[in-house]
């Protein structure tokens, strides 16, 4: 005589997708990324890289330059401890070579167009599909140059090698704002795809 069992009970335990360690770094980095932006936009204003364009100061964080930079460097520190610790796991955990390669254009290329008809799939979320991958390697990059840049900006003196390495004072400007500008594109996108699939963001939360 056969015996049905419960189905929680037949499909087993759920699989951890994202360890704690990943869903806390990934949280830090999101916090910390945020309060950048938002007192880098004051900061900015103080003395715009672009005559004529500023930022609404309802979108800035520190009410004045001095207190934007307090947020700023706070932050600062937050996301590169916490990157180096996100890097370092990543590496020690065979975690970087196993979720983000192999890659290939083809496959990005590939992959990008199934998602413009609508024909990606997101049925396994332990992958991450060619856009995701590049996607998530160009944002790592991006964050290490907008790291640079701001510290050639900010420690121009002491770092003429890094100033003279991104084309001088007022050129590490641009492509410091520029660079931020890119981690904003990458959120407002990578918050859309959230929102399409929001399994995504129960993965990030619990883990499975």
């Amino acid at each position: 005589m056969s015996t049905l069992l419960p189905a929680s009970h037949m499909s087993g335990p759920a699989k951890t997708i994202q360890p704690a360690w990943v869903r806390i770094s990934h949280w830090l980095n999101a916090l910390a990324v945020i309060l950048m932006v938002l007192s880098g936009w004051r900061i900015y204003d103080a003395s715009p890289v672009f005559k004529g364009f500023v930022i609404p100061a309802n979108f800035t964080l520190g009410g004045w330059l001095g207190g934007a930079l307090q947020w700023h460097f706070a932050a600062m520190w937050l996301l590169f401890f916490n990157g180096l610790f996100y890097l370092a796991m990543n590496l020690v955990t065979g975690r970087f070579k196993r979720k983000f390669f192999p890659l290939s254009l083809r496959a990005i290329f590939h992959d990008l167009l199934d998602a413009l008809k609508g024909r990606l799939s997101h049925a396994d979320h332990s992958k991450y599909n060619a856009v995701q991958k590049f996607a998530y390697l160009f944002v790592m990059l991006d964050i290490a140059v907008l790291m640079l840049s701001g510290l050639a900006v900010w420690k121009s003196v002491q770092f003429p090698l890094l100033r003279d390495l991104f084309g001088g004072y007022d050129f590490a400007r641009v492509v410091h704002f520029s660079a931020m500008s890119l981690v904003c594109a990458f959120i407002v996108v990578h918050v859309a795809m959230v929102a399409l699939v929001p399994r995504s963001l129960l993965t990030m939360i619990r883990g499975r």
